[in-house]
This record gives structure tokens, sequence and C-alpha cells, in this order.
């Protein structure tokens, strides 16, 4: 019997397989099933939610890493006026840019790093956190962080904005997580959301090499139609709706593809220098490439804007 699909309820198909982890090394293989209805694809076999918090604490981007040359060349690198004219060339595909008032909700907020950016842009700010970790290290970032499901959540008024970057790919039930965001939000109010994009140029040239693939962490892997039709399913009218292609994304899948397989590979991924170099490279080199597939709909990354209706 086939996977069900985690956005319409339909049956799915092989779309790949033997798909590792090439981001940080967690055990295991997996494949790539997609809907042939909504055109979503998905990560099989899909982990507990049990399974992926472990895996979130022992593996994710917070797992109590610090003082490695990475960690400390990301802060000084985010503090600094540099970042923030990076994000304009490159893409701001975490709305670390963004300004406004009211109060906003960061959806899986990590360590804190988009909560700093959000409050600079003058914005009340909550997070939600599951990897216990990092919910810890945002709070001694001085930010509030519950430590809750969302679906569990019960905020004690409701939010202007709700910010899903980089997070919706990650849930179990994607249906159930844009239900509770419509919940919690004002009318009116408006969820953010950033995520890789299914039908990226990225992914054809690099196939299962691909960094955003990211088993088993990415659950669901969405094409634009894919996700505005969600998004209308759940009570929201896009507003905005662009593509993004970062040039971190470019460096990660190429040191992906040619270091396929290696133990090196989660160490070069994070390697401050090899990232770099690559970016700028890719920057400077693909940029005509980058344009078209933009304009073709083939972005790595999708960014929308969505208000509640």
């Amino acid at each position: 019997m086939s996977a069900a699909c985690l956005v319409c309820g339909g049956p799915t198909s092989p779309l790949l397989d033997d798909v590792r982890d090439n981001r940080f090394g967690s055990p295991g293989t997996w494949s790539i099933r997609r809907c042939a209805a909504c055109d979503t694809a998905q990560t099989d076999p899909l982990p507990t939610q049990g399974e992926l918090i472990a895996l979130y604490e022992a593996h994710y981007n917070y797992g109590g890493e610090a003082g490695t040359a990475y960690t400390g060349w990301r802060e000084r690198l985010f503090a600094s006026p540099l970042y923030r004219w990076f994000l304009r060339i490159d893409g701001d595909v975490s709305f670390h840019n963004q300004r406004g008032v009211g109060r906003l909700l960061d959806i899986g907020c990590n360590e804190g790093r988009g909560l700093s950016f959000y409050a600079r842009g003058g914005f009340t700010v909550e997070g939600l956190e599951l990897n216990a970790n990092a919910a810890a290290a945002a709070r001694r970032r001085g930010f509030t962080v519950h430590e809750v499901d969302i679906a569990d959540f019960r905020p004690a008024a409701p939010f202007d904005r709700a910010v899903l970057s980089n997070v919706l790919e990650h849930a179990l039930d994607p249906r159930a997580m844009l239900k509770h965001v419509h919940r919690i939000l004002k009318p009116s109010g408006e969820v953010w959301i950033s995520l890789p994009n299914r039908d990226s140029w990225l992914r054809r040239w690099f196939g299962r090499s691909w960094i955003n693939w990211h088993v088993p962490f990415h659950i669901t892997h969405f094409s634009a139609p894919a996700l505005r039709q969600l998004l209308s399913q759940h009570g929201f009218e896009v507003v905005s709706e662009r593509q993004v292609t970062p040039a971190l994304w470019v460096a990660q899948s190429a040191l992906a593809w040619r270091f396929d397989r290696s133990p090196r590979l989660a160490k070069l991924t994070r390697n401050p220098l090899a990232v770099v170099a690559l970016m700028g490279a890719a920057r400077g080199l693909l940029f005509p490439l980058w344009w078209l597939a933009h304009r073709l709909g083939h972005g790595d990354c999708l960014v929308i804007k969505a208000r509640r209706r």
C-alpha cells in the first residue's frame, strides 16, 4: 500500500530513492514519493514526532554547538552591516530585513537568531521551539519562547504576524500547522512562509545531492502551485510571492554533490572558508542563470506572504 499524501490524502508513487542526510550526517536512508493529484512530494518513511525531536536535539542547527569557527564567523556576520547589505543582493529568505509593528510569533525560532532581527525591525516578538537546547539558548538572549507544539499553544492575545521561515516543510502535518497558524492570527493577520522549491533548478541539477531534500528533517517538498493551493484551502490569500536562490544553498548543494557519501561532507558544508568561496563564485558566475530560473519558476526558495481571510 502506498503512503498517503500529507497534503491531499491521495496515493503517492516513488520519485527518488537512497537519499541521505547530506547536511548533518544523521544515519539512515530515505525515499522521496510524489503525489500526482496535488504535486507535492514527501519523505518516506515518515519519522515519528519523538524520533524527530531526538534527531533535532542531536544533529540540527542548534545541538549545543558553540565556540567553533563556524558559529563564531556566523555570529559576527549576522551582527554586521554587511549581512543586511548581502540580504538585499542575495535575497532575504528569512524576513530579517522586514520592518513593522505589532505582535510577531516566530514558529520554529531555533536559538532566537530571527527573533533578534524581528525585534530590531520594530515587532514585539515571541517564539515557539520544540528543541529544548535551542529554546534555552533563545531564552538566554532575553526572548519569550514557548516550548510547546503549535497545536497546544494558546496565546494571551492573537498575533499580527506569524513567521514560518523554512519550517512548514518540517511539519508532519502541514495542514494542521496552517490551521493553527490561522487560529492564532488576528483577522487580516499575515503568515510569512519561506521553504525550498521542489521545482528548483538546483534540484534538477544535483538530483539526490540537492541539499534541500534534507532528509529526514524535511517532510514535505512543495512546488509553488501546491503551496498556493494549500494556503487557499486553509483560509489564506496570497498577497506577495517571489523566488530566491540563496548563494549558501548553491554552495552547500555543490559540496554535497562533489563529496557525496564522504565522511568529510558534514564538516565541509560548515567550513566558513569553503562555503564563502563557493558562495562568491556562484553569485558572480551564475547570475544570468539565476535570473532566468526565477523568471521560469525554478528558484531554489519560495517566499510567500499570505493574509488570513
